[in-house]
């Protein structure tokens, strides 16, 4: 996205200028927009255009002590307040994230990184319903990423949360405990060629432990997600195929399997197509949910035009006729 402005700083904000007088930085504003047209077949969608608009700051500066810290806050639609996060790298170590509010921690960020030419199979806009893992990224993280003590070629990320469903809690307060989660913590590893030997191959795989509040009636024990999964790929060709399990310490509905896979083709420097699955079982349940979806993405100068046709069984692990749907979904998107 280009810049819509620039401005020299002596520092990122108030709080972080209380840390340490810094040298001039930088402070960066960024725009977007996406249109989308999004139909169910069978169903009555209503007006069926869509629009998604953002702005996000992005700061970035050095202290005197030779810390890098990175600032960025995201907004949402209609102005609204939507995620961010303040990155310290030090220098000899790696980088720590104060994160809120995104899911671009922990194990989270490993949800589905099967390979996409838009959205993961039941991400474009008609939903599945599938629990899919998110470790404690429900709370305030903190995340150390080793940068410098790692071999070249795989990353080890490490997250924990005081309380792993507390939303978001300003500065000099305190959030919670009003949901049934505590403290957790989350470990990720990913393995590129450099370390694997093996060019274009990616492996990775994650883990998170949560305590939960033990109540007879809804649960009877913590809870515990696993990752892995594997990327190829070789010329005009990305392949993907990932599993995921969570125990949830729910009394009721105690285990959740998920498996995704995806192939996506660079046709040429602006156009891709691509193939993603989903499907997902849980325990006590009777049928699988599932999604499928076909996707196509064309690039031309600052504007994104992209369509997904969805196909969705036994949504939300459900039975009736209601739970097979289908559609389409068509978006422009212009950044600025």
């Amino acid at each position: 996205m280009n810049k819509l402005s620039k401005l020299g700083v002596s520092a990122l904000c108030g709080s972080l200028a209380a840390i340490s007088a810094a040298n001039a930085g930088d402070l960066t504003a960024t725009g977007g927009v996406h249109v989308t047209w999004l139909s169910e077949e069978g169903a009555d969608t209503g007006n069926p255009i869509g629009m998604a608009s953002a702005v996000s700051f992005k700061g970035s500066g050095e202290l005197d002590n030779g810390w890098g810290v990175a600032l960025t806050i995201a907004g949402n639609d209609a102005g609204a307040y939507s995620a961010s996060n303040v990155k310290i790298t030090l220098p000899g170590m790696g980088d720590v994230i104060i994160n809120q509010g995104d899911s671009g921690t922990g194990i989270a960020r490993m949800d589905d990184m099967t390979p996409s030419v838009w959205e993961e199979a039941d991400g474009a806009g008609i939903s599945a319903g599938i629990d899919k893992t998110i470790g404690v990224n429900g709370g305030t993280t903190i995340e150390v990423t080793p940068t410098e003590m790692m071999p070249a070629g795989l990353t080890a990320r490490f997250a924990y949360s005081k309380d792993a469903d507390g939303g978001n809690v300003n500065d000099k307060a305190a959030g919670g405990p009003t949901n049934e989660m505590g403290s957790g913590y989350d470990i990720t590893l990913e393995a590129g060629s450099d370390l694997i030997g093996v060019d274009g191959l990616t492996l990775y795989a994650g883990m998170s432990e949560i305590e939960k509040f033990q109540n007879g009636a809804n649960t009877n024990g913590d809870q515990s997600e696993t990752v892995f999964g594997i990327k190829y790929a070789t010329g005009a060709f990305t392949v993907g195929y990932q599993q995921t399990d969570e125990e949830t310490g729910q009394t009721s509905i105690t285990d959740y399997d998920n498996t995704m896979y995806s192939v996506t083709f660079s046709v040429n420097d602006d156009l891709s197509i691509g193939y993603n699955h989903v499907e997902s079982s849980q325990t006590g349940g009777t049928l699988d949910a599932e999604a499928t979806s076909y996707q196509a993405a064309y690039t031309m100068g600052g504007a994104t035009f992209r369509i997904a046709e969805v196909d969705i069984e036994n949504r939300a692990y459900g039975t009736s006729a209601a739970a097979d749907v289908s559609g389409t979904v068509v978006s422009m998107g212009l950044s600025f």
